[in-house]
């Protein structure tokens, strides 16, 4: 499956009406954000970061037409800081953070990103880190699981999934997807079996972001990126669930607000997809964009 960026026409309303020198998109992932705004500001130098190399090797390919305007680094998010060093740039005039997972990953099978596909329970966007979901399903006790899976998850059947989860593993492994969608069937009643989303998206959910650490490192990344930022840069995040959008918010309005401002926010509420990107990219109907210019 092709991946198709959310927002394009907004990202570009607020981050090219004064076309950056040098921009960062901190989440390059396929490139599509990233080849949009190269387009649109022909002069432009545009530094790409990604943790995943698998789909940062297809992207440079992607961007290769760009020559010397495009530079990659691999890298997480989180160590912002080094990937800019690595890059040579001490100060850029705008960030983009495209904090949802890459269709490339959730289709590819064997990443075990998804419920769809019986594959093994993985979910790393670094496959160089050694901690993965099924390391995370066999080892953390009962407790640590229902936590998380209710914390970053927010789902309510959360004791009773992380219960079951210890009884099946108890007997033996649990080593691919097919068998925690099993388990979290077993977990809920019928008729949460048939609701608006799929029973299991909110404990693959939860599991993602604690292999990845993902909520951690977007406070690390927004306090970076704020702290590289020229006088009149732009930070742009897209988030796709409420834990991240609270966290961005949070950052924007404490940098907003305190006595010493550094934050002028520019989206008093977030921006989401009109009806008929909705109709077209069903991943869009989560996202929500916030953007914030350095003063």
């Amino acid at each position: 499956m092709i991946h198709v960026p959310v927002l394009q026409e907004e990202v570009k309303s607020f981050l090219t009406t004064e076309c950056p020198a040098v921009f960062v998109d901190a989440t390059l992932g396929a490139g599509g954000h990233a080849e949009l705004l190269l387009e649109a500001c022909p002069k432009m130098k545009l530094i790409g970061i990604d943790r995943d190399g698998e789909i940062m090797s297809l992207t440079e390919k992607r961007l290769a037409k760009y020559g010397e305007r495009v530079l990659t680094v691999r890298d997480n998010y989180r160590n912002l800081d080094a990937a800019l060093g690595a890059a040579g740039a001490e100060k850029v005039d705008g960030f983009l953070f495209d904090l949802g997972v890459s269709s490339l990953e959730l289709d590819s099978p064997e990443r075990g990103f998804s419920f769809k596909y019986d594959s093994p329970l993985d979910m790393r966007m670094d496959r160089t880190q050694k901690l993965t979901a099924e390391d995370i399903v066999n080892t953390a006790d009962e407790t640590e699981l229902a936590d998380a899976i209710f914390k970053y998850g927010e789902e309510r059947f959360s004791r009773r999934i992380a219960k079951n989860i210890c009884s099946a593993r108890a007997v033996k492994r649990i080593s691919t997807t097919a068998e925690l969608v099993d388990i979290i069937n077993r977990s809920v009643p019928p008729a949460y079996r048939h609701g608006r989303i799929h029973p299991a998206t909110r404990t693959f959910q939860a599991l993602r972001i604690v292999v990845n650490d993902e909520l951690n490192g977007l406070r690390e990344a927004l306090a970076k990126a704020e702290g590289s930022l020229n006088q009149g840069g732009k930070l742009a995040v897209i988030s796709f669930h409420s834990l991240e959008d609270r966290i961005v918010k949070r950052f924007f309005v404490e940098k907003a607000k305190c006595e010493t401002p550094s934050l002028k926010i520019l989206t008093k509420k977030p921006v989401i997809a009109g009806d008929a990107e909705r109709e077209s990219n069903p991943r869009s109907r989560s996202a929500k964009l916030r953007v914030a210019e350095k003063l």
